[in-house]
């Protein structure tokens, strides 16, 4: 009985799942227009561009690429920069790999897509057979509409006789800007982004380019870990941290989720944290 409802349920969800990847899908390739644009804007030719957005993928990275590089600093700084802002999917493929079971070229594949957006997506999400969806159709949407996007504001950029005139210069911090705030829940928090931000603007003027965003990525690791530390409670006070040690019964999994025998899926691993592109 309970198959069969799972069984008649499953199309509506899966309509959901992917209604859903296709509007986060358009609404980063909007973004990508503007990494297009920049990208040419600061020197780079559009098929340069293009094997940014289809190698690389990942948008933060990018920019940061681009960026130093027009500042006038070096290949090394950039793909050291870009390296710092994509430790995270590293961390998030950790997360996903128990729950996405792929195997050889698949995997390959797979790795390329874990990305903030189809990360948290599956993430989020209870039911494995949703979750794993989820992933595919985000990351597979994101993909696309981004490289698309990138295609053509690298063209875009080459027509326009002046591409700077329409603010595409603060476009990627203003991006940055509302996908960090929403992030900043706590004082903690606010305490990592103040530093960082602080320590950036104290750096720009003696350090050459790309090496301030070092400084400040190396600072908000360190007050980070600090203000973890110095938390007694720490992980006591998350409402959905589950029972740990002798609290947990046995047989629990990892996740701390207790199912009752013959449920019949299997648990989404925890994220760790509070998730994020």
């Amino acid at each position: 009985m309970g198959v069969a409802v799972v069984d008649q349920e499953w199309p509506k969800a899966r309509r959901a799942v992917l209604a859903d990847a296709a509007g986060v899908g358009v609404a980063v390739g909007a973004l990508g227009l503007s990494f297009g644009a920049l990208a040419v804007v600061s020197g780079f030719s559009v098929w340069q561009a293009c094997a940014l957005s289809l190698l690389m993928f990942s948008g933060a990275s990018q920019f940061a690429v681009i960026g130093v590089l027009a500042a006038g600093g070096g290949a090394l700084t950039g793909a050291a920069t870009a390296t710092l802002l994509g430790v995270r999917n590293a961390l998030y493929g950790l997360n996903l790999s128990s729950l996405l079971r792929v195997r050889g070229l698949r995997r390959l594949f797979g790795a390329q897509l874990v990305i903030d957006e189809s990360s948290a997506m599956a993430l989020v999400r209870d039911d494995p057979r949703q979750a794993r969806l989820a992933f595919w159709a985000t990351g597979t949407s994101v993909f696309v509409f981004w490289n698309v996007a990138t295609l053509i504001g690298a063209f875009g950029a080459q027509v326009l006789p002046d591409p700077e005139a329409l603010g595409l210069d603060v476009a990627a911090p203003a991006a940055f800007l509302a996908l960090l705030m929403p992030r900043l829940r706590n004082r903690r928090l606010w305490a990592v982004a103040v530093a960082a931000a602080a320590t950036a603007l104290l750096t720009v003027p003696v350090l050459p380019a790309g090496l301030p965003v070092l400084a400040a990525g190396l600072v908000a690791v360190v007050v980070a870990l600090r203000g973890r530390r110095d938390r007694p409670d720490a992980g006591r006070d998350r409402p959905d941290a589950g029972p740990t040690g002798a609290d947990r019964p046995e047989g629990a999994g990892l996740t701390g989720v207790n199912r009752p025998a013959g449920a019949g899926t299997a648990p989404v691993p925890a994220t760790g944290g509070d998730g994020d592109r």
